[in-house]
């Protein structure tokens, strides 16, 4: 499918709707088309990282939620 840049913005929802469920849009300027609407792969937004992977790399402070000391707390409210 091929629509103008107008007809694009007018409509992305739309759009957007037919390529979820396979289409491509083409979007045209003055007739020639300079983009291509198409659908994101599955496999290209899985995490590229584990959760917990960082596992004894770092500690947490005891009094890391203690209020900071006056002088510190001071900086941020001026």
């Amino acid at each position: 499918m091929e629509v103008n840049i107008h007809e694009a913005k007018t409509h992305l929802s739309r759009l957007l709707e037919r390529v979820v469920i396979g289409e491509e849009v083409v979007i045209a300027k003055a007739g020639k088309p300079v983009a291509k609407l198409v659908a994101i792969k599955r496999s290209a937004l899985k995490v590229k990282f584990k959760l917990g992977s960082a596992k004894g790399e770092f500690v947490v402070p005891d009094d890391f939620n203690d209020p900071l000391p006056k002088e510190i707390e001071d900086l941020f409210w001026k």
